[in-house]
C-alpha cells in the first residue's frame, strides 16, 4: 500500500503528538554506571535496561494501581519475588494468577515496555518518538524509529497448573514477548479501522498440567474492534502444537527449564520471526503488517485491507500471565485459580515463571 492511499484519511488532530523527528536508537549493551556496579544484584547491572520500563503486579506505594518502575529507577531496581536476577545471572519475571493488573486487564503481568525516548521524561509514552511506526505510515518520519528489532533467549520455569476450564485457549499459558499497538481515541475516532490497541504479536508458551513438554506458537491478532467478532488472534505454530491443541507435544514440543531464542526484526512493513533452540531446526515467519496478507501468503478477507499501517507499536517483553482468574464466556477467562497472596499461590502453582539469559532491542536490519 502507497503511503498516499491513507495520508488524506488522517486528521491533522488525530496522531498522538506528531511533532519533530527524532530517532532514538534502542541499543545493544551499554557500559554501566557506577550507580549500577554497586547494585550487582539487579537486573540492569547486567541486561541493558535503558529503554525499558516495567509493570509488577504489586502496589508498594499505596497508589491503588499496579507499579510502574521508568527508565531511570529500573537501574537500581529489583523485587525479590516478581523481578530479580538470579545466581545464575537469569532476569527473572513471575506473575501471579490473581494479583493486581494494568487498567482494562485481568491478567497479571511482571512485563517491559519498551521506551524509545530512553529516560527522557520529556518525550510523553504515547509520543510518536517513544515509538516506532512502519515504512508506510503516512507520518512514519515523525517517529522515535521506523521498525526495530527484539532478541531474546530464555526459558519458561513454571505456568500456572489450575483451570477451573481448560478448554478455554488462554489455559496454562504466558506470553514471553509481544507487540503492542497504541489505543489512540482520536485514530478510532477517524473511523478508519485504526488505533484499537490491538497486537501484531503475541509469542507464547503453553504447557498442559501433566505433559512433559509444552508448545511455543505465536499469534497475530486481525486489526479490528473489539466489538468486531471478527477480531481474534491467529495461531501459528513454532515447536509443538497452538493454543487450542489439548495433545501431549513430545519430543516436538519445549520443556520447562528449556531455553530457546526468538528474533522479532520488523524491518520497513515486514515482521519477520525466527525461532531457535538447540536440537530442532529454526522456525521462520515474514508477515507484512500494513496489508492484510497472512503469514502463508493468503489473503485474510476477514482483517482490516490495511493491517496495521496507521498505528504506533512498542516491543514488551517478560512474563504476561494469560491465566486469568476470571470465569466468563470467550477464549481469555479460564477461571485459574489463586488466592492473591503470594505464599500460597506458589506453593499450589498458580503463577507463571520466565527467566531470561539474553534480551537486546537493536534498530530494525534487512534480512
Amino acid at each position: 500500500m502507497n503511503k498516499n492511499n491513507i495520508t488524506h484519511l488522517i486528521k491533522p488532530g488525530a496522531l498522538i503528538a506528531l511533532t519533530t523527528s527524532l530517532v532514538i536508537g534502542c541499543v545493544s549493551q551499554q557500559p554501566k554506571s557506577t550507580e549500577q556496579q554497586a547494585n550487582p544484584l539487579v537486573p540492569a547491572s547486567k541486561f541493558d535496561l535503558s529503554h525499558w520500563k516495567i509493570n509488577v503486579p504489586v502496589d508498594l506505594d499505596n497508589d491503588g494501581k499496579i507499579d510502574e518502575i521508568d527508565v531511570k529507577k529500573i537501574q537500581t531496581y529489583s523485587h525479590p519475588d516478581f523481578f530479580y536476577l538470579d545466581d545464575k545471572g537469569y532476569m527473572v519475571f513471575t506473575s501471579p494468577n490473581k494479583a493486581l493488573t494494568s487498567a482494562n486487564s485481568t491478567n497479571t503481568r511482571s512485563e517491559f515496555r519498551q521506551m524509545l525516548r530512553g529516560a527522557n521524561t520529556k518525550i510523553k509514552t504515547k509520543s510518536p518518538k517513544n515509538n516506532f511506526a512502519l515504512a508506510v505510515h503516512p507520518l512514519s518520519d515523525r517517529f522515535g524509529s521506523i521498525g526495530g528489532k527484539m532478541e531474546a533467549t530464555l526459558k519458561v520455569d513454571h505456568v500456572a497448573l489450575r483451570a477451573t476450564d481448560p478448554s478455554k485457549n488462554a489455559a496454562y499459558s504466558v506470553v514471553v514477548g509481544q507487540i503492542h499497538a497504541g489505543k489512540d481515541q482520536a485514530l478510532i475516532d477517524t473511523k478508519l479501522g485504526y488505533g484499537w490497541g490491538n497486537e501484531p504479536l503475541k509469542i507464547y508458551y503453553k504447557k498442559w498440567p501433566g505433559h512433559k513438554t509444552g508448545s511455543v506458537f505465536w499469534n497475530y491478532e486481525r486489526n479490528l474492534p473489539k466489538t468486531d467478532p471478527n477480531r481474534t488472534d491467529i495461531a501459528y505454530p513454532v515447536w509443538g502444537n497452538t493454543w487450542e491443541n489439548p495433545n501431549e507435544p513430545g519430543n516436538a514440543g519445549i520443556a520447562l527449564g528449556e531455553e530457546f531464542s526468538y528474533t522479532v526484526n520488523v524491518y520497513k512493513n515486514v515482521m519477520h520471526l525466527t525461532f531457535s533452540t538447540a536440537g530442532k531446526n529454526d522456525v521462520s515467519y515474514s508477515i507484512n503488517l500494513g496489508n492484510n496478507v497472512d503469514a502463508y501468503g493468503n489473503v485474510d478477507e476477514k482483517d482490516h485491507p490495511h493491517g496495521y499501517a496507521a498505528d504506533w507499536h512498542y516491543f514488551k517483553a517478560g512474563a504476561y500471565n494469560q491465566c486469568s482468574t476470571k470465569n466468563a464466556k470467550g477464549i481469555w477467562y479460564p477461571g485459574c485459580l489463586g488466592t492473591g497472596d503470594w505464599a500460597t499461590d506458589k506453593q499450589n502453582g498458580d503463577y507463571a515463571q520466565v527467566s531470561f539469559s539474553k534480551l537486546v532491542l537493536s534498530p530494525a536490519s534487512p534480512q
